[in-house]
């Protein structure tokens, strides 16, 4: 598993670069990175269960937090914060960004939404720990 070698928030831009130790370099969109949050309250508790991520396009990281040595905790200006954001993971996310764009504009495409749309107002949902 290729490890960070630097990280660096650029809020301007409103990207995150790292660099990794087998010499890869991204920058990944904070918009991104939130859509695609390794949170369950955007990957759902199980196949099926994703919630559609809109209006994230201006999204900012307010605040970076280290977890152990494997991961990083964003908190983004939307009060998302509870997403922990593996190596691997920021990895696969600067490696794939061509193909997890596809895939978002496909899904938002076939749910007839478009990035700029408000979030739909939380419901009294099972899921209390969010």
């Amino acid at each position: 598993m290729p490890a960070p070698t630097d990280i660096t928030v650029h809020q301007q831009s409103r990207v995150l670069e790292i660099a990794f130790d087998d010499g890869a370099r991204f920058r990944i969109p904070f918009e991104l990175m939130r859509v695609y949050s390794p949170s369950a309250e955007v990957m759902g508790h199980g196949p099926g269960q994703e919630v559609l991520q809109t209006g994230k396009r201006d999204v900012l990281i307010t605040g970076l937090e280290p977890v152990g040595h494997y991961a990083v905790r964003p908190e983004f200006s939307d009060g998302h914060a509870s997403g922990l954001f593996t190596w691997d993971y920021l990895h696969k996310l600067g490696s794939q960004q061509a193909t997890l764009w596809a895939d978002y504009e496909a899904r938002l495409a076939a749910a007839g939404k478009g990035r700029d749309d408000p979030m739909p107002v939380k419901g009294g949902g099972s899921c209390h720990s969010h």
